[in-house]
């Protein structure tokens, strides 16, 4: 009697831990960056903070390299919770929830100080709420900055003329395509994964990122010329499958909001960090960053921010406003 009791006092701890190992709800999080850019290390600092605060009762695993497809496919596996977690552009977005292409337009920022104003504020939850309560699937969290995007181009754009007729690769959005259309260029949506070849290849002359992008997928091999055209300065959202969510407590939802909040602020300092070291290592390796008067890049783009800006009018005059 007594050996039996033994037995299951020794057993209790076991089932104990196989009970928890059940309910641990591990998050699978993929992004189509490298390790080591600063969204990903942001990301899975996140991730560690999330394991430790919740007493190993959520899980972490990050996929980074797009190594589980491009950012339309991860999107697609999130909004059936096969995978947990991403961050997602804003041009993928877009489409689905036109509420986000107020922060798409050209020029609907003065600078990376003002974007970033904007996100830390009213209007940027705001952007968040409207891609949570829509019919996407997915609740938006926080804000990753994804940098400044300007042409990265085969021949120099010195003024706006020089872009004329140049191909262009942009994220699968009308209004990118327009943006570039607008500016004399020919804009041509492709996956990011394409890009690399398509330059080699001369389907493209070149396409619009920011520096980190172009050193960390080389396309600086293909594209010398770096033109400081500032037209976009996208946030992009880190987001959870609904699916996932609604399987959370409470406290969990609340530990996963403050986390990711606290992700938008650390990948700002690797951001910047980043950004001026990929900057110094693409001029070494041969690429001109070339200054232009950003007005008339401006001002081609007027017909694109009335085509699209109607419904937005409100939101633009409170960007504008804020200082």
């Amino acid at each position: 009697m007594n050996f039996k009791r033994t037995l299951l006092a020794a057993a209790l701890p076991l089932t104990l831990v196989l009970a928890n190992a059940a309910q641990a709800l591990e998050i699978k999080f993929a992004e189509i960056h490298p390790a080591g850019y600063p969204t990903v290390v942001a990301e899975e600092q996140l991730g560690k903070t999330l394991e430790k605060a919740s007493n190993g009762e959520l899980t972490f695993k990050m996929f980074a390299g797009g190594v589980l497809g491009s950012e339309k496919e991860v999107i697609e596996q999130v909004q059936v919770g096969a995978l947990q977690m991403t961050r997602v552009s804003l041009g993928i977005v877009g489409p689905v929830v036109p509420d986000v292409n107020v922060f798409n337009m050209p020029f609907v920022f003065r600078d990376q100080a003002h974007m970033r104003k904007i996100i830390d504020g009213e209007i940027g939850d705001e952007i968040l709420d409207k891609i949570t309560d829509s019919e996407f699937g997915l609740v938006a969290l926080a804000w990753m900055d994804g940098g400044t995007r300007n042409l990265y181009t085969k021949k120099p754009v010195r003024k706006l003329e020089d872009l004329k007729g140049m191909k262009i690769r942009v994220q699968g959005n009308p209004l990118f395509i327009d943006t570039i259309n607008a500016m004399g260029g020919n804009g041509i949506a492709m996956d990011t994964g394409e890009i690399f070849s398509a330059l080699q290849t001369g389907v493209i002359d070149g396409a619009e990122n920011n520096p980190p992008t172009l050193l960390e997928h080389n396309h600086y091999q293909s594209t010398k010329f770096y033109t400081l055209t500032e037209h976009l300065i996208l946030p992009e959202p880190i987001v959870m499958s609904k699916i996932t969510w609604e399987k959370l407590t409470p406290e969990q939802q609340e530990l996963v909001k403050k986390t990711a909040k606290a992700a938008q602020a650390e990948e700002r300092i690797l951001w910047d960090a980043k950004s001026a070291s990929s900057e110094a290592k693409l001029k070494a390796a041969g690429v001109e960053f070339i200054t232009v008067d950003k007005k008339p890049f401006y001002d081609a783009t007027a017909s694109v921010r009335a085509k699209y800006g109607a419904p937005f009018a409100d939101m633009i005059k409170r960007i504008n406003a804020v200082q």
